[in-house]
């Protein structure tokens, strides 16, 4: 079937139908308590309602304009989410115990909850946002007048030489203002998430994506073989290195554009909703922090690719780059490929007004409305429900908002590009920054410092970009652009000051933000905050400190009947009923018919009526109902220093419970270690017992024989005189070894450091074993290169090593073919000596015990694999206590290899004789 303009409004229909469907079953999954937009990748694919007709259609053709020059867009909104995790955890943390419905909501409750502020930043808001609202009407009502002329491509006509009712645009906004209504005004209380809106806008977010995905796909391997020859052949005509030459030109602006869209990001009035009023989870923000610059990139990824593909198809320039997106399938015949594109053209226009108006009605309904309505009920009687009366002024806000789009599309939209007349709008809310980021971090912020910064910037942001625009649209002279008014050059719109050479946007940011920060940081400090001021600035600049929301100070006299009767002509009774019936239940109380309101209790009815109302229209309501005595600045400090006393000594009580409970487990690990001991201690006297009782043994046995027999041999009686006395020297030498050991593991052993030469020591080891050695018939062989081997330690002590490893070596090796070779080989940092042997070696589970006993410290099965002995721990403890190692290598069969390692040099001291007693760590002489 052929594309027309029925099929193509009958898609069109249809498709909104889809999404309408989709919130409704949103919203049905809400109220059965399974809601959809818990995930986190909802929330992170509903913040790229960013991405609008701007970026689905004006990309292309800003990058046809300057080359890479439309990535600072992209890339702001990239490196600021980096910051999410403290700036947006902030926002989301103030607003949920505010109950914040807007951003105009925001700036008015961190300064005082004033309505002249709130009211300011909505007009800012309104008048910055519809240059945004009509860049979607241009972008829907151009792609579906291309559309409805398939196969044939039309460029659009200029809107203004048509009559309204001939204007696609009218009923384009006509018909986005009907489907916005439908979303988003079902219920007065702005601060309950639009769960079917934020799904349905998580959708879209998908088709957007997808569409412009097909369209790249298409052009890349379709009409081409890929990026690669897409490049070539537009190299070929000479199109890459103008394009090249184009980003050049703008590199000055890209720091300029990456501030402005890292600010927009979350200060657009849409990305506000979405980001903070409709989050529903503050650890959703880790998911979106990266699921979201992830976004951006795939949806760029064929930004470059259509953008020169759409040159080489339309070299003649007839055809708008920012319909390349749709313009390419049409030329190809891809007619349901362009319907797609269609479609991710509506979803990116209709998502960003949709959610924008919901969030711009609140804010005039709110911040304009609701102020004038309250001065006209002091003298005349409300009515009594007020609900249907401010839903239907939310509801002509949104309709009113989307017609000022169109009158502005209709007036100066012709003469800009889509992505000129987005940075017409991020440079509007930057405005916003130094209030909204200042009032978070810094106390001193006052109301009076807001509406001055704010003033100057928005008048600043009038005068050098929006009334431009109309002049470049031909309702104002255009000598006023050239000459300024009046003739005054120093006025130029554009060269405010003689600054020239600057790009429109990047002028206006840089006057207007002057002037709006100069303004808010002199009239602040010039003017201190008064007890109301100084009482919210403690709640938005400590609200990370809080584990509940913050009340705010409030003193005076109220019943909670009146409290609840007010609510409920705002919010029904039922609702408030319920509402007040779960705050009860939370706190353990019961409210009676004449029960007095504490502060809470106030707090909470204000701030359930700051959801329907606003903050500053929800001060003024409870006020009505509730005498309030004020607080003076003092009482105020007052109260804050007393809250920051009490928060600072329960940091410090949870500070010294995380004492007691690290103590408790350095005791519960002492403990264990003392078990460890005493089993090792258990260890220690059973090897010792064992090692005194074979010479003792020994000694008592001759001895009895001695005693028994006397009339035994003379040369058997001098035979085992010989072995007592042998075995007394055995005693005496375990003796010694016992309390060296001990000595040495209590850290009171006697130490004489000095330089030793371990070749020498080696050397004198070897002949006082000598006659050991021969008498096992065993031969000794030595493996020592030339060169200085000397190292700092106590040559009596490493001698005594020495001796152990030998003489636990000699008693393996076999008897008259016995072998043992002693090797000194150095590294960079060390010395290494080794004790080989042919004996028969350790099995693999023996060197288990072994490795296991080295470590413990325990001598059992060390000094002799084969039996028990006292010597290698000695040994162990003496190299370990001038910084080397000990241990063990050995294969059955094959021998054993004792071996350690000592640090070279001698300039160094054991830290023991530093005056440390720690673990054996060195330090310079």
């Amino acid at each position: 079937m052929m594309l027309g303009g029925p099929l193509v409004i009958l898609i069109s229909f249809v498709y909104l139908g889809l999404l309408f469907a989709i919130a409704y079953w949103a919203d049905r999954r809400a109220d059965q308590g399974r809601s959809v937009i818990a995930h986190p990748t909802v929330y992170a694919l509903s913040l790229a309602v960013y991405c609008t007709a701007w970026t689905y259609y004006g990309s292309v053709g800003r990058a046809v304009q300057s080359g890479i020059g439309f990535l600072p867009i992209y890339l702001g909104p990239t490196l600021g989410a980096a910051l999410w995790v403290f700036l947006l955890l902030k926002m989301i943390r103030v607003s949920k115990s505010q109950r914040i419905t807007s951003i105009a909501d925001f700036i008015s409750s961190r300064h005082g909850k004033s309505h002249l502020l709130g009211g300011l930043v909505t007009v800012i808001a309104v008048v910055g946002v519809v240059p945004y609202i009509a860049l979607q009407l241009k972008a829907v009502s151009n792609s579906f007048t291309i559309l409805m002329h398939y196969p044939a491509i039309n460029m659009p006509g200029n809107a203004t030489t048509l009559p309204f009712w001939q204007d696609t645009a009218l009923y384009v906004a006509l018909l986005l203002a009907l489907f916005t209504i439908l979303f988003g005004t079902r219920h007065l209380d702005a601060s309950e998430r639009h769960e079917g809106m934020v799904a349905a806008i998580a959708f879209e977010s998908i088709v957007k994506l997808a569409a412009l995905t097909a369209v790249g796909l298409f052009v890349t391997f379709s009409l081409y073989r890929g990026f690669s020859d897409v490049m070539q052949q537009a190299q070929a005509a000479g199109l890459l290195q103008s394009m090249l030459n184009a980003s050049s030109v703008s590199d000055q602006n890209w720091f300029s554009f990456s501030f402005l869209a890292a600010m927009a990001v979350i200060l657009l009035p849409r990305q506000f909703q979405v980001a903070v009023v409709e989050n529903s989870s503050e650890r959703h923000i880790s998911r979106a922090i990266w699921l979201f610059p992830l976004y951006l990139l795939l949806i760029n990824i064929f930004v470059l690719p259509i953008a020169l593909a759409g040159q080489l198809a339309f070299p003649d320039g007839r055809v708008d780059a920012d319909t390349f997106v749709l313009t390419l399938p049409i030329a190809h015949g891809q007619e349901w490929l362009a319907m797609f594109s269609y479609l991710g053209g509506l979803s990116a226009a209709t998502g960003m007004v949709i959610v924008e108006t919901i969030a711009l009605s609140t804010m005039v309904c709110n911040d304009l409305v609701m102020p004038a309505l309250l001065r006209y009920w002091r003298t005349r009687k409300a009515p009594a429900d007020l609900t249907k009366v401010l839903l239907r002024v939310r509801r002509g806000a949104i309709f009113g908002i989307l017609l000022l789009g169109y009158t502005y599309f209709h007036v100066a939209g012709e003469a800009y590009a889509l992505v000129s007349i987005g940075l017409i709008s991020f440079a509007a809310v930057a405005q916003f920054a130094p209030t909204m980021l200042g009032g978070l971090y810094w106390r001193g912020g006052t109301q009076a410092g807001a509406l001055a910064g704010l003033g100057a910037g928005f008048s600043i942001w009038l005068y050098t970009l929006l009334i431009p625009s109309f002049a470049k649209s031909g309702w104002l002279p255009s000598a006023f652009l050239e000459y300024g008014p009046f003739g005054i050059e120093l006025l130029k719109p554009q060269a405010l000051f003689g600054l020239e050479g600057m790009n429109e946007i990047s002028h206006c940011l840089f006057w207007s933000l002057t002037a709006n920060i100069g303004a808010y940081l002199t009239v602040s400090l010039v003017k201190p905050p008064n007890a109301e001021e100084t009482a919210q600035a403690s709640l938005f600049v400590d609200a990370m400190k809080y584990d509940r929301p913050a009340i705010g100070l409030w003193r005076g006299n109220a019943e909670v009947i009146e409290l609840k009767r007010l609510a409920s002509r705002f919010l029904g009774r039922h609702k408030v009923d319920t509402a007040f019936a779960e705050f009860a239940s939370k706190r353990g109380k019961t409210y009676g018919p004449a029960q007095p309101a504490d502060a809470e209790t106030v707090h909470f009815a204000e701030t359930l009526l700051t959801g329907a109302i606003g903050s500053a229209s929800a001060r003024v309501m409870v006020a009505s109902v509730a005498q309030e005595e004020p607080l003076g600045l003092d009482e105020v400090m007052g109260i804050l220093d007393e809250a920051s006393r009490i928060r600072a000594y329960s940091k410090e009580l949870e500070r010294k419970s995380l004492e007691l409970e690290a103590a408790t487990t350095e005791l519960r690990e002492a403990n264990t270690r003392l078990q460890e001991l005493d089993q090792l201690k258990d260890d220690f006297m059973s090897s010792v017992t064992h090692e005194l009782r074979t010479p003792l043994t020994s000694i008592r046995a001759f001895s009895e024989m001695l005693l028994d027999d006397p009339r035994m041999a003379l040369d058997d009686r001098k035979r085992f005189l010989g072995i007592i006395v042998s075995e007394t020297e055995r005693l005496t030498r375990l003796v010694n070894q016992v309390l060296d050991l001990a000595r040495i593991e209590s850290g009171r052993g006697e130490w004489t450091t000095g330089e030793v030469d371990l070749a020498e020591l080696i050397r004198q080891s070897i002949e006082t074993t000598g006659q050991l050695f021969r008498d096992q018939g065993t031969k000794v062989e030595t493996v020592i290169p030339e060169g200085d081997f000397r190292v700092w330690a106590d040559r009596d002590r490493l001698l005594q090593v020495m001796l152990n490893l030998l003489s636990n070596a000699v008693k393996f090796v076999p008897a008259g073919s016995g072998r043992i070779t002693i090797t000194l080989t150095r590294d960079q940092q060390d010395y290494q000596v080794s004790v080989a042997d042919n004996g028969p070696g350790i099995t693999a589970g023996q060197q288990e015990i072994i490795f296991e006993k080295f470590q413990r410290g325990d001598s059992d099965g060390v000094a002799n694999p084969m039996g028990t002995g006292l010597g290698l721990p000695i040994s162990r403890q003496i190299i370990e206590h001038f910084g080397g190692r000990l241990w063990v290598e050995s294969h059955p069969g094959k021998g054993a290899i004792f071996s350690f390692r000592m640090p070279k040099g001698s300039n160094r001291l054991p830290a023991s004789e530093t005056g440390s007693s720690d673990e054996p760590t060195y330090t310079d002489r």
